[in-house]
């Protein structure tokens, strides 16, 4: 293959990953978020931000620890300075949890609406605005034209959206860049002391865009992400599986 040709081919990668939502970032400009081998599967390497990313809940504790893996992500990018907006019309997240993960409850805007079907206008509206670090949004039910309508207005602001999606019975497809499930792993504990150790997760990507997906145990340890080696499978681990 001639140097024209695989210019011409590094071209047309780069403006296909423009398209579907990957902002060229320079170098000089790229955040590590920690993620290890997790970052590794997008494109370039490099976690994507000003992009929608929509994680999967079918339980309560899975949507906990989606929460918490969220905050871990949020500490980057709220390095920069902005603020957070988190939408829902059922909170679960506790505000002062995310303290743990190095996110200060006073950097989160928290919108709570009174009805379901004004969550992801006011998620909208919100990554509309070009100050923002990230907009989080709980939700049930998301179609294919409202995750549209949500990448159509981060092309715009570059703000980095993420979708939790709660009690999810069927999936659909969605225009979102990312899809992921988190789940809860048995912490391990800390010699000579008692109760429960650092949170620790399975990490799924289910799908990414010219990314490869795969699945990852982590852990959150000194405020950041570590990964697990070698996890043994304990009886409840199995049960959240």
């Amino acid at each position: 293959m001639t140097a024209t040709k695989k210019e011409i081919i590094t071209k047309l990668r780069q403006d296909l990953l423009g398209w579907e939502g990957f902002r060229p970032v320079p170098p000089e400009e790229r955040q590590s978020f920690g993620l290890g081998a997790i970052e590794s599967a997008f494109p370039n390497q490099t976690f994507p931000t000003g992009a929608l990313h929509e994680f999967i809940s079918t339980r309560p504790e899975f949507t906990a620890a989606i929460g918490g893996f969220i905050a871990g992500i949020m500490q980057t990018l709220l390095e920069k300075g902005g603020v957070c907006v988190w939408v829902s019309y059922t909170r679960r997240i506790y505000p002062p949890a995310l303290k743990r993960f190095g996110v200060n409850p006073d950097r989160i805007i928290f919108i709570d609406v009174a009805r379901e079907k004004d969550v992801l206008w006011a998620t909208e509206e919100a990554l509309k605005c070009g100050g923002i670090a990230a907009v989080i949004c709980e939700t049930r039910l998301l179609s294919f034209m409202e995750s549209r309508r949500l990448q159509l207005a981060i092309e715009q602001s570059q703000v980095t959206g993420f979708i939790l999606r709660k009690d999810v019975k069927h999936l659909n497809t969605t225009a979102c860049t990312a899809r992921w499930t988190v789940r809860p792993l048995r912490s391990q504990l800390r010699p000579g002391m008692p109760g429960v150790g650092y949170p620790r997760w399975q990490v799924d990507l289910l799908k990414v865009k010219n990314g490869s997906p795969g699945s990852w145990n982590v852990e959150w340890k000194n405020k950041q992400f570590v990964p697990v080696i070698e996890q043994p499978q304990t009886e409840k681990a199995k049960r959240y599986a």
